[in-house]
């Protein structure tokens, strides 16, 4: 899934080297943690949060055949 989460967002900022996912696995949920350079919030999120929104559909299609919810989180 990490890899999944990397093949989307890196082509979409001017800093791919700056993209880090953190996951942090729980009893019930498993949360990826994605930062971005600062500079590249904007593309990440979009506007009113459509591509964010878009990134979060398909990584919870690709995980819907886990036992485990997944949470993408966005952070600097």
């Amino acid at each position: 899934m990490k890899e999944l989460i990397e093949t989307i967002v890196k082509p979409l900022v001017d800093f791919p080297d700056d993209v880090a996912i953190q996951v942090t696995e729980e009893d019930d949920r498993i949360i990826y943690l994605l930062s971005v350079n600062k500079n590249d919030m904007g593309k990440v999120i979009g506007k009113q949060g459509r591509v964010a929104k878009a990134i979060r559909t398909i990584v919870y299609a690709a995980g819907s055949q886990q036992q485990k919810k997944l949470v993408l989180e966005i952070s600097e």
